[in-house]
């Protein structure tokens, strides 16, 4: 679920602006952004770990199954109830999580993917770094490989400074890194993927011949 972010390759920091969710070709949230950040949670993680094993028990789902509806962003408060619905109903949880255990992080809209799939996931900072946290990839483990991240392409990101929202735009200009800089991370990524899909027929397995009811 966290990777260090290549910085060459993302914008972690981004732009004050004041608001990005206006016009045709913003954003557009469900409810009010400050919705998102005042509800209180029954659900109080002490740790990563403890918040990818909530993650684990969440069904991914789309809005239309779910509410009939092209596009809805559930508050955490909601998505904690239900334990269903897509990025932006994950990320949003998780957000509020890694702010309660203390880290200085953002909610972030952009596109993943090689065909620039729209996606939402968070991001935080420590020691001078910046994380990428995708809630999608709970069931890899704690850890993604930093060449990951270069899949990720950040637009928009939300912060809550304490005394209210901070909105950034981010460059989608960032030159990519030379291969040779790449090439040490290598191991990393087929060590953490090698052993992700070493696994995958153990874990069909489980799940073709679990017994109903457990």
């Amino acid at each position: 679920m966290i990777a260090e972010i290549i910085p060459e390759a993302y914008d972690a920091i981004g732009k004050q602006v004041s608001q990005p969710f206006h016009g045709r070709k913003g954003l557009h949230p469900s409810f009010p952004m400050g919705r998102y950040v005042s509800q209180p949670l029954t659900t109080h993680c002490s740790s990563l770990e403890e918040m990818r094993q909530f993650l684990l028990g969440c069904r991914g789902m789309t809005d239309e199954k779910l509410f009939g509806k092209r596009d809805y962003w559930q508050p955490p408060d909601e998505f904690e109830k239900r334990k269903a619905g897509d990025c932006e109903d994950f990320s949003f949880w998780a957000w509020r999580q890694l702010m309660d255990l203390g880290f200085d992080a953002r909610i972030v809209f952009g596109r993943h993917g090689r065909y620039g799939i729209g996606h939402a996931w968070v991001e935080f900072f420590q020691d001078g770094k910046c994380f990428l946290f995708e809630p999608q990839a709970r069931g890899i483990g704690l850890h993604l490989p930093r060449l990951s991240t270069l899949a990720y392409e950040p637009k928009f990101s939300v912060a809550w400074t304490g005394d209210g929202l901070a909105y950034y735009a981010h460059s989608r200009n960032n030159p990519r890194p030379r291969w040779g800089s790449l090439a040490g991370m290598a191991p990393e990524w087929l060590g953490i993927w090698g052993w992700y899909w070493a696994r995958v027929p153990y874990l069909l397995s489980r799940r073709l011949f679990r017994k109903p009811g457990r």
